[in-house]
């Protein structure tokens, strides 16, 4: 961005919630054609919210969509993310306010995520539906070394529910905690944490309660974006839709309810739907815009 240049408009919405003070806050921006990497990562830092996202229209006729397609971004207080559902959504809805619910295309680095916004009763709500996921194994050295920063000791964890990395746009270390006492009691080694999560490509750990058999109760430790704990994290509950389908711990139709942000004072409610046949995850939730 040239030193001349007006520094566009930030907006500030909240992701999976209907009201401004729960969910994940996220930056947006709806038109960053003159910013450059180091412009959208100083504006994200200012905001310090765990991400903001950077659109850019693409030409009508792209993306199956005409003008409503973009180019779409994301940046944390330290760094660029491949994906990031909860700006997904913030940035859905910030667009359907401004040219009505339907059909939305982001071209992620991850790839194309289609978007739908329906809005009932005065709430909006984006569906967005994942890439590809995949589930891969943790090695017994690299769990242990989590579940240290973390100071879990092993016997805290939900046997039903084995660690594993889970990638649906972002990778994902899900672990399972056996109850919603040690899911609440997160304190950590932020250092310890982060240089794991880097060496491994990890995006967040994604802390999962399961109270019972559709609805899991979520946190999100998130050192290397340079934020302690995500508020509500929309990768990490496409992740978690993927390895609970892979492993057998769900049907392969259903439809999950994820709470998170609770223990922050944030409460936030991510809805995860998989469909049989169909390998891609839907992440959907409601959103509203920060005064």
């Amino acid at each position: 961005m040239t030193t001349n240049a007006p520094r566009p408009e930030v907006l500030r919405y909240t992701a999976f919630s209907s009201s401004p003070d729960g969910g994940n806050p996220a930056g947006v921006v709806l038109d960053a054609t003159a910013l450059d990497d180091g412009d959208m990562l100083a504006i994200a830092a200012d905001l310090g919210y765990s991400e903001s996202a950077f659109l850019t229209a693409l030409p009508e006729g792209l993306g199956g969509q005409e003008a409503r397609a973009y180019t779409i971004r994301y940046f944390s207080p330290k760094a660029e993310v491949p994906f990031c559902g909860h700006a997904t959504v913030a940035a859905a809805v910030a667009l359907a306010e401004r040219m009505g619910p339907g059909q939305l295309v982001f071209a992620t680095r991850a790839g194309t995520v289609p978007v739908e916004v329906t809005e009932e009763d005065g709430t909006v709500r984006a569906t967005l539906t994942s890439v590809e996921p995949h589930v891969e194994e943790i090695t017994d050295a690299d769990l242990a070394e989590a579940l240290a920063a973390l100071g879990w000791p092993p016997a805290d964890l939900d046997p039903a529910f084995p660690p594993r990395v889970a990638f649906a746009g972002a990778r994902h270390l899900v672990v399972a905690a056996a109850t919603r006492a040690r899911l609440a009691d997160l304190s950590y080694d932020f250092a310890r944490l982060e240089a794991l999560m880097h060496r491994l490509e990890l995006t967040t750990i994604q802390l999962v309660w399961r109270e019972s058999a559709a609805v899991f109760h979520v946190r999100d430790p998130f050192p290397v974006g340079g934020v302690v704990e995500d508020p509500a994290t929309g990768a990490a509950a496409a992740a978690f839709g993927a390895y609970a389908r892979e492993l057998g711990l769900v049907p392969e139709d259903a439809v999950l309810t994820l709470y998170q942000g609770e223990d922050l004072g944030r409460p936030g409610k991510i809805t995860v739907t998989l469909r049989a046949g169909d390998p891609r995850v839907r992440v959907s939730g409601a959103g509203a815009r920060i005064s």
